[in-house]
This record gives structure tokens, sequence and C-alpha cells, in this order.
């Protein structure tokens, strides 16, 4: 997912706010006074690093990090106001029949739409990182930019914890993830073969049989309203059935369902939904998860995205404070997904 960077600053390319907090600081001063450094005066100093920190907060916001599936596979929407401390939604259930009527009939059947409502809490996810004056006088005298790579560390931290919390919620902070044990989901009970459930054990045909089983339960469940269309696997799982032929086919499992089944559109691998991955799997089994990729049917909020304030000076260093704000998972529709436990 690739966020904007968009901050309030003039078009010479600096935060007004950096380079007021860099000329209000001792720091500027001090490196006007090297000569290595081939500074004109302090002001100088302040508008050559206040440009270098909007090259280095540009670059963090721009970069992406293509092994947090949830940021990348799952729908996104900012739709809370950053303030806001919680926000309630619906979980919603269609209830209700058409009927054939008569032309004067006045008895019309009711269709309508059940929701329970759900409050989720809004926090906040911070870091920071920073640069010595020691940083900004070797970049000034060796003719090189600031590291840019300790930004981008903030912004990796950030989105990882958002990542985690889109998978296994928090329960100390009261956020829900998909994987999380009150967020409704159905859980799909696969079939045994020599008593284990895992599809390393199982056939081509036994693996296909559980995904058409999770398939036609979803449909069950939901009177086939309900349709998902993305299966999401752990890595070696994914790489079992994209590898795996069906015998006397010329098929893989993932090519022929990808062809075959109705209503999957992808198929894709996520590392935290492997066993192993205790930070984002609480079942400590492997999971398959199957969805509908909607924000109409779910979303992971995020009242505030990534943003990284104006530097604060302290003591030889400038450190920049970075924050994130999430509500985690909204469910809306629950039953639109499906996990599958011990694949």
């Amino acid at each position: 997912m690739k966020r904007q960077y968009n901050p309030e600053m003039p078009s010479n390319g600096y935060d007004r706010a950096d380079l007021e907090a860099l000329r209000a600081s001792n720091i500027t001063p001090a490196l006007a006074e090297v000569r290595q450094c081939r500074f004109d005066s302090a002001e100088d100093a302040s508008i050559f690093f206040a440009r270098e920190l909007d090259y280095i907060k540009s670059k963090s916001y721009d970069k992406v990090y293509p092994e947090f599936t949830a940021l990348n596979h799952f729908p996104i929407t900012h739709e809370v106001p950053e303030g806001a401390e919680t926000v309630t939604y619906y979980s919603y259930e269609k209830t209700g029949f058409a009927e054939i009527i008569s032309n004067y009939a006045t008895d019309l059947p009711r269709a309508d739409v059940k929701g329970e409502p759900t409050t989720a809490i809004i926090k906040s996810i911070g870091d920071s990182y920073g640069y010595s004056v020691q940083d900004m006088r070797a970049s000034r005298m060796a003719g090189k930019s600031l590291d840019t790579r300790r930004a981008e560390a903030a912004r990796y931290s950030a989105d990882r914890k958002v990542n985690q919390i889109a998978f296994a919620g928090d329960k100390v902070h009261k956020l829900m993830g998909m994987l999380s044990s009150d967020n409704d989901i159905p859980l799909y009970t696969l079939a045994t073969v020599d008593g284990k459930t895992s599809w390393k054990d199982k056939t081509a045909n036994q693996i296909l049989d559980d995904i058409n089983s999770m398939f036609a339960y979803q449909a069950k469940l939901t009177q086939d309203v309900e349709r998902a269309d993305t299966l999401a696997l752990p890595p070696d799982v994914y790489i079992d059935i994209s590898t795996r032929q069906i015998p006397n086919t010329g098929y893989t499992v993932k090519k022929f369902l990808l062809e075959n089944a109705p209503y999957l559109k992808e198929i894709i691998s996520a590392p935290e939904l492997s066993g192993q991955n205790g930070d984002m799997n609480p079942y400590g089994s492997n999971v398959a998860l199957l969805y509908t990729n909607s924000e109409e049917k779910f979303s992971l909020e995020i009242p505030m995205a990534f943003y990284q304030y104006p530097l604060q000076n302290r003591n030889l260093e400038v450190i920049i404070p970075c924050e994130e704000r999430v509500a985690g998972i909204i469910m809306y529709y629950p039953l639109s997904a499906l996990i599958a436990v011990g694949i």
C-alpha cells in the first residue's frame, strides 16, 4: 500500500515547521561554524537540513513492504476522523424473502437487514528516529544525504504493528483482527485422513474436496449470499498447491482452482497464517483464510495514516516522532469470511 506524503510546505522543498525548529536550535549555528561544512550562515544550514529531512520523510512515505499481507491484500479505509477515540459499526445479516403476490396485495413480505452494533477502540502507534549533530556534520562534509534507512525503519515498524493487529488483533487494547476469537467469522472443520487434516498428508483431489467443502459451507450458512473471492494460505501450503499436480490432468491444484472455481479470483501466500508465526496466528497451526476482498464486507480501518511530525531538538540530536492511528478490523459481514485451522 502506497501512502501519500502531503505536508504543509512551500514550493522550495522543506517543511516550514522543521525549518523553524532548526532555526531555534543550537545545532545549525554550531554546524555553520565548521569550515569543512561550507555553510555561509546558520540560516543556510537550517534550510539545507530542512530540505534533507523533507526528502527523507517523502521517501519513507513512499516505501512499500510487500510482505505485509494485510496492507497489500485487505481493504483499507480511512473513514473515521483522526481525533475519534472509538467507532461504532454494525455487523449485518440479511433477513426476509420475497413472495408471489396478487394484484391488490397489501401484506407484502418484508425484506430487511438486521444489524448488531459493535464499538471498536482506536489506538495510536508510535515510534521515532533521529540524527545527531555528528550525523549531520558528516553528511555535509561527505556531500551525501542523511541516511534514509532510519526513517524507513520507523515506517517498517509501524506497518508491521498494523499488520499484526489486522491478523491477531490486540486483546489488551481491545482491537480486533481477522483471526481474533471474537470476530464471529465461522470456523470450518476440515476432513481428516488417517487422523490428519494437513494438506501435505492429503492427495491433490482431497485438497480440492476441502476447498470445495469450504465454499459449500459458506453457501449453506448464508443461503448462497456470500461468495468469497480470495483464498489466503501459509507460504509452504501455497508452494505445495502451486506445484502439486492433479493426476492425469496437467494442472496444478492452484491453476485448476483459479480456472474452474466459479467465484475464486485470487490465491495468495500469507506468512501470517503459518502455524509457526505466533505473533500473527493465535491458533498455533496452519490456517486457511477464505474471504471477500471488498470494503463492503470488512476493512482495516486506519483513521490516521503513518505521519511524521516536525523535528524536535534534544541536546545534540534531532528527533522525528511518528504516529499512526488504527481501529483494527471492522467486520460488517462476518459470514463473508471463513477460517479453516490445520491445513
